[in-house]
């Protein structure tokens, strides 16, 4: 008589021949815990499905070992084996095309989105449009001769380049004095005495002072936007190279 679908046994059976390798009581015991089987309940069902001949088993010692009954299955012959793995083959094959395809979709996808969407297009040439407008006015008002520095404005740029080139030249002869004055008997190497106080001289940071006298005698001081007052960031008449600064401390 077979045993109920919910009974122990019929459980403890059916997971055997699932399993359909060799067992004993614990890793059955373990397998069926979600069925709330207790391990004395569960050896019970396996030493009746045994004496029953529903499964094997063999003793090793103090152990059993079950095993689902062979007889039961169709084990198949060499040229059905053979073709079992023919058919593996060629599934293996079929699962590596999908595997490339899906990988091309994939790269596919992340091409296009790293695309700009319709409105992103849109929005950046509406950008570059107005851009472009700004630059042709400033361009028709260049080539109309259009003044665009109004002269107050010049003046009082070319008043402020003119005192902080002043204060330049100003610091650079004090540190000049200063400098010699103490390496006059000094037995150091003045480059590695320079170096040792972390000196740096203007030719060191690509400045010129000349080239700033000239392009202010030019006229072209303006027009150049004051490259030593914005280089170094200046908001006030009393700015300095910042390369003086050291000097400053030492002689205030």
């Amino acid at each position: 008589m077979a045993p109920k679908s919910d009974s122990a046994e019929a459980i403890v059976l059916n997971f055997v021949n699932e399993q359909n390798r060799p067992l004993n009581s614990q890793n059955v015991a373990d397998a069926l815990q979600k069925f709330n089987l207790k391990k004395a309940s569960i050896q019970k069902a396996l030493d009746s499905l045994a004496d029953s001949g529903r499964i094997s088993f063999k003793e090793y010692g103090k152990q059993k070992i079950y095993l689902a009954r062979q007889d039961q299955f169709d084990i198949p012959n060499g040229d059905e084996l053979n073709k079992m793995k023919e058919e593996n083959a060629k599934l293996q094959e079929q699962l590596q095309e999908q595997k490339r395809a899906i990988s091309e979709v994939e790269g596919e996808i992340k091409a296009l989105q790293s695309n700009l969407t319709l409105e992103q297009m849109r929005d950046k040439e509406a950008k570059l449009r107005m851009e472009v407008e700004e630059m042709e006015k400033k361009l028709e008002k260049l080539r109309g001769g259009v003044t665009l520095v109004k002269p107050e404005e010049r003046k009082v740029v070319e008043q402020m380049c003119t005192e902080k080139i002043g204060q330049w030249r100003k610091r650079k002869r004090m540190f000049k004095d200063l400098w010699d004055a103490i390496t006059e008997n000094s037995p150091k190497d003045l480059k590695e005495f320079k170096e040792e106080l972390g000196i740096e001289y203007d030719e060191d940071v690509g400045m010129s002072l000349q080239s700033f006298c000239d392009l202010l005698q030019r006229g072209n001081f303006v027009e150049e936007e004051c490259r030593f007052c914005v280089l170094l960031n200046c908001r006030s008449s009393l700015c300095i190279p910042k390369f003086w600064l050291p000097f400053m401390l030492v002689t205030s």
